[in-house]
């Protein structure tokens, strides 16, 4: 049975929000690396701070009523798949620009219904075939299929996440299942903080950085990009399912553009605005297939 009405609205928003504060990640990232900061410090810091904001509001004795089982799947989920998929995204860059990387990256939402469909989990219908085709001509539009000789390790990297993030959302899926989404986000992102945590000792790259200017925009990434973008995330993903929540969460790059914009003063294309209307009409569709489904139940 479809969940309310007024679940799946709340949901819906909830994947936006997510969408919004994962589509910082790029910008404030390029800051930060940009000051002087290695990947693996950034992100080491990132995941650890969150972490700890995380600890500040979540009852850690809950943590004890969770099967280890479940616990273990959660942190592993971080600390192997999240932690590669943010790593091998973020790599790409230094091998293709910010445009061919989101084309490739954003394939993920037909992998996602692909995989669903032969596994039989979700049923791929009209009306959500339909809105995957348009948020993936809303992206295409808004960065441009890749017209010139992309370097091939870019390449490699970009589908590998996205193929990994295909298979990433139904395994969080079902691993948060029955848990309270701020301890699932808790143990998601502690999974990611020990993962980079042992990379960035053993590549010799921990270390404190130094500027107000430096810690603002890693306290931005582990707050709005980290445990907003993860909690909001796993709340919504648990009504929605992963066809529905890779479909929403493409108003990512429309967002990612606009941070640009206002923040790293790039310029605001046409293209931008045509394909953050495609992806804002397939949000739609699924929105009101899921209010009819639920209606007709």
């Amino acid at each position: 049975m479809e969940s309310s009405d007024t679940s799946v609205g709340r949901a819906t928003l909830l994947i936006v929000v997510s969408a919004i504060s994962f589509g910082s990640i790029s910008v404030l990232t390029v800051l930060t690396t940009g000051a002087g900061v290695p990947l693996l410090t950034a992100m080491a810091w990132r995941y650890l701070l969150g972490a700890a904001l995380l600890g500040l509001v979540t009852r850690l004795k809950s943590v004890r009523s969770i099967p280890r089982r479940k616990i273990l799947a959660l942190l592993i989920i971080g600390g192997i798949g999240q932690a590669l998929i943010t790593y091998m995204s973020l790599h790409a860059l230094e091998y293709i620009s910010v445009g061919p990387l989101a084309f490739l990256f954003y394939t993920y939402p037909a992998w996602v219904a692909m995989l669903a469909a032969i596994r039989r989990t979700e049923r791929l219908t009209t009306v959500r075939t339909i809105a995957l085709v348009l948020a993936l001509a809303g992206v295409t539009i808004m960065v441009g299929a890749p017209t010139e000789r992309l370097d091939p390790r870019g390449v490699m990297l970009a589908l590998a996440s996205a193929l990994l993030y295909s298979a990433y959302l139904p395994a969080l899926e079902r691993a948060q299942e029955d848990t309270p989404a701020l301890l699932s986000t808790l143990l998601l992102i502690v999974g990611a903080a020990i993962a980079f945590l042992v990379v960035a000792l053993v590549a010799g790259e921990l270390y404190l950085p130094a500027g107000f200017a430096i810690w603002t925009n890693i306290f931005l990434l582990a707050f709005v990009s980290t445990v907003i973008a993860f909690s909001t995330l796993i709340k919504g993903l648990s009504v929605l399912g992963p066809v529905r929540t890779a479909i929403i969460a493409t108003v990512e790059p429309f967002f990612t553009a606009i941070l640009g914009v206002l923040v790293l003063d790039n310029q605001l294309r046409l293209s931008t605005l045509v394909g953050g209307v495609f992806i804002a009409t397939a949000v739609l569709m699924i929105e009101l297939s899921s209010t009819r489904a639920t209606a007709t139940v």
